[in-house]
């Protein structure tokens, strides 16, 4: 049998060129998708050949996890990676502290960090049984959950609170399970798009590799978060080309 992959919010920016990095090396992907299922086929479609799938199951609904867990096991039997990756945000400016709505934080925090942790606790026995030593969960996280600068405050606590658990999960989990988070800085492509052309610019000049990420600079830090790093856990592995110098 295999190796499997699960990719929260897989067919997104990050997640997408995850999905093709795995694919590539071999892997059995599994990417979940919260409402926009032409876009997970797509995708499904753009894999390295495999026995992929693509499911509706948004890490807010518990009985969507709980019937993904059980296709999953049917499915594949076991899992080897799971990647926590879907997240939300919207821009609100630090100084508004009216504009960050109630509802506003209760959907980041559920998605960003409640969703994560669901994730691993829907899905730790089937990473134990992994015919692998290691299992790894691996939580994309963000340089804003360092910095306290980001699209709004709660964007910041959010990522946060996942490097948090990360390290509590780490302990709790091992040695059976890995658990790693991986940090983006700005990531170019569909977020970017939508941002101030000077602020970006005032961006990239204090980057001192002079240049944000790219979705594969992402998908390759976890993929050797997975098949190089073995021997990390606990770890919040920046992928910002020394912004936070």
């Amino acid at each position: 049998m295999g190796k499997t992959v699960l990719v929260t919010g897989g067919s997104g920016e990050i997640g997408s060129a995850i999905c093709k990095k795995f694919a590539a090396n071999g892997f059995d992907v599994i990417i979940t998708y919260n409402s926009n299922s032409e876009r997970a086929e797509r995708l499904i479609q753009a894999l390295s050949p495999g026995n992929h799938m693509a499911i509706k199951a948004p890490t807010t609904d518990a009985d969507a996890i709980l019937e993904l867990k059980k296709v999953v096991q049917k499915q594949y039997g076991c899992l080897d990676v799971l990647v926590n990756n879907a997240g939300i945000t919207t821009p609100v400016d630090h100084k508004d502290l009216e504009g960050l709505t109630d509802a506003w934080i209760d959907k980041i925090m559920q998605t960003n960090f409640r969703g994560s942790f669901a994730m691993a606790r829907a899905f730790k026995d089937l990473l134990v049984n992994s015919d692998e030593q290691t299992a790894v969960i691996v939580n994309i996280s963000s340089i804003a959950g360092i910095f306290g600068i980001g699209s709004n405050v709660a964007y910041c606590a959010s990522k946060a609170a996942l490097d948090s658990m990360t390290r509590s999960l780490a302990r709790a989990l091992a040695p059976k399970i890995r658990v790693v988070s991986v940090s983006p800085g700005f990531v170019e492509g569909e977020y970017t798009a939508n941002i101030d052309s000077k602020f970006l610019k005032e961006q990239r000049d204090k980057t001192p590799l002079g240049h944000f990420a790219m979705g594969n600079d992402v998908a390759k830090a976890v993929f050797s978060v997975v098949t190089q790093l073995t021997f990390s856990t606990g770890n919040i592995i920046t992928v910002d080309g020394g912004r936070l110098l």
